[in-house]
C-alpha cells in the first residue's frame, strides 16, 4: 500500500491545476440549491473527459447525477460530490459558497479521477454521485428513498471545518409547519365573532418554550412564524409556524417531536381553532460511524500529512442529509482542518473568504490523496468491505434501524 500511495501522490500532483480549477469554478459559479445547472454541467463534462459514464437527471432530480468508470458488477465506492451555495452570502446580496461545497465537489471529483487513473490495480466500479440542494431541501434523503444507494458498497465525503474530525457527528432533524384555522372578524368591531388563529400560533411557541426546560442540552428547538394573518384590523382566521427539531439521536428526536405536536394541538384546543401539519423539509437521520471504516482513513489522513485528527466524538453542531447515506451503506464522512489566517465558521463570511483560498487548496490535495487510499485500499480488501458491512449492521440493530420518516 506505501508503493500504491506513492502512486497516487503522482497522480493527483500531476492534476493539481485542474483540480484547483474545479474547486474555482465551482466557487466563482454559485448556484442555489436544485438550481445548479452550470455546476453539474461543469462537473460531468470533467468527468466524461476521464472516460466516466454520466447519467442525468438522476433520480428524477435535475441536477443530481451519477457517474460511474470500472467494472459494473463488482465493488461499488461512490464520492458524493455537494455543489449548491448559500442564498445572501455575497458582497451584494447574492449567493455565494459560504460552506465550501466547491471544495466538497473538488475533494471528491479528484479522488474519483486519480482511482480512474490506477484502474489496472484493481476491479470494482468508482461512483460519483453528484448530490444537489444540501443546505435546502437535502436532496440526498430522496436519492436515498429512490435507491441511489442501493448498489453502493462504501461512501466517502469530506467537508471543510475547524478542526480534523475523523468521526462527524450530525443531529437528526425534524422541520414542520403547523398551520391554524380559525374565523375572521373586525378586530374594532366585532372581535368576539372571530377565532383567532394567529393565538394558537402564539400558543404553540409558549408550549415549546416551556418545553425546552425538560429537554436534553443538546436537543434544539427552533422555529418561526409563517403567516401571522392578512391585516391587523383583522382577527387572523390563517395562521401557521415552522419548527425544527434537532437531537443527537434519531429515535429521542421522534420523542421531541411528539411533544411538540402535542404543544401545537394543545393550541389549537385552547384556542378552537383546527390544526393540521406537514413536513416543510426532508428529515435529516444523524450520523451512523463505523470505526474499522475510519481506520482505514485515518490511514489515508496520516499518509497525506494530517494529523491532530480527534476519534473521540465531537458534540455536533448541524445536521446534514448524509446522515441518512450512513443509515443506508457504509459512510465516511470527515471534517478537515482548513488551517488558515482565521478560523472556517460554515454560513459565515469566514467560511466564504477561505472556501477558495490558498489553505483550501492544500487541504484539497490532501484530502484527494486521503480518500483515493481509502478507496484503493477497499477495492483491493473484498473481505475489509464485508466485515464493515457486518458492522454497520450491529450498529444500526443497535440504534434500532431507521426512525425518521419522510412522509408526514
Amino acid at each position: 500500500m506505501n508503493d500504491l500511495f506513492s502512486k497516487i501522490e503522482q497522480i493527483e500532483q500531476s492534476l493539481q491545476q485542474e483540480f484547483e480549477a474545479i474547486n474555482d469554478f465551482i466557487f466563482r459559479h454559485p448556484e442555489l440549491g436544485g438550481e445548479e445547472y452550470i455546476s453539474v454541467k461543469y462537473l460531468t463534462d470533467v468527468l466524461s473527459q476521464y472516460g466516466f459514464e454520466i447519467t442525468m437527471p438522476y433520480c428524477d432530480l435535475d441536477t443530481a447525477f451519477r457517474a460511474e468508470f470500472g467494472d459494473r458488477e463488482e465493488t461499488k465506492i461512490a464520492f458524493l460530490a455537494e455543489y449548491d451555495a448559500l442564498k445572501g452570502m455575497g458582497e451584494k446580496g447574492e449567493p455565494a459558497h459560504g460552506c465550501g461545497h466547491n471544495w466538497i465537489a473538488a475533494s471528491s471529483v479528484g479522488a474519483a479521477i486519480v482511482l480512474s487513473q490506477l484502474k489496472d490495480e484493481f476491479k470494482g466500479q468508482i461512483v460519483v454521485l453528484g448530490t444537489p440542494a444540501e443546505e435546502t431541501f437535502g436532496a440526498k434523503v430522496d436519492m436515498v428513498e429512490r435507491g441511489a444507494f442501493d448498489d453502493i458498497d462504501i461512501v466517502i465525503q469530506g467537508h471543510l471545518g475547524n478542526e480534523n474530525i475523523l468521526n462527524t457527528q450530525a443531529m437528526a432533524m425534524n422541520s414542520l409547519e403547523f398551520r391554524f384555522t380559525g374565523k375572521p372578524a373586525h378586530a374594532a368591531a366585532y372581535p368576539y365573532n372571530g377565532v383567532n388563529a394567529l393565538d394558537a400560533v402564539q400558543l404553540t411557541f409558549a408550549g415549546v418554550n416551556a418545553l425546552r426546560q425538560h429537554i436534553r442540552p443538546e436537543a434544539r428547538i427552533h422555529g418561526i412564524v409563517s403567516n401571522g394573518g392578512a391585516a391587523a384590523n383583522i382577527i387572523p382566521d390563517q395562521a401557521a409556524c415552522k419548527l425544527t427539531m434537532r437531537a443527537s439521536s434519531s429515535s429521542y428526536l421522534e420523542e421531541i417531536t411528539q411533544k411538540v405536536k402535542n404543544c401545537a394541538k394543545g393550541a389549537a384546543l385552547m384556542t378552537g381553532t383546527t390544526m393540521e401539519y406537514g413536513k416543510f423539509e426532508n428529515s435529516f437521520l444523524d450520523m451512523v460511524n463505523i470505526p474499522s471504516l475510519q481506520e482505514i482513513m485515518k490511514e489515508g489522513l496520516t499518509k497525506a500529512g494530517i494529523e491532530n485528527l480527534l476519534e473521540e466524538e465531537v458534540e455536533p453542531k448541524g445536521s446534514t442529509d448524509i446522515g441518512n447515506v450512513s443509515y443506508q451503506c457504509p459512510t465516511s464522512y470527515v471534517q478537515l482542518d482548513v488551517e488558515g489566517d482565521e478560523p472556517f465558521l460554515a454560513h459565515e463570511q469566514s467560511a466564504v473568504s477561505l472556501s477558495n483560498s490558498s489553505y483550501a487548496m492544500k487541504k484539497l490535495h490532501q484530502a484527494i490523496q486521503a480518500f483515493a487510499y481509502t478507496g484503493l485500499y477497499l477495492f483491493l480488501n473484498e473481505k475489509k468491505i464485508e466485515e464493515i458491512k457486518e458492522e454497520h449492521q450491529k450498529i444500526l440493530a443497535k440504534k434500532g434501524g431507521k426512525s425518521c420518516e419522510n412522509k408526514e
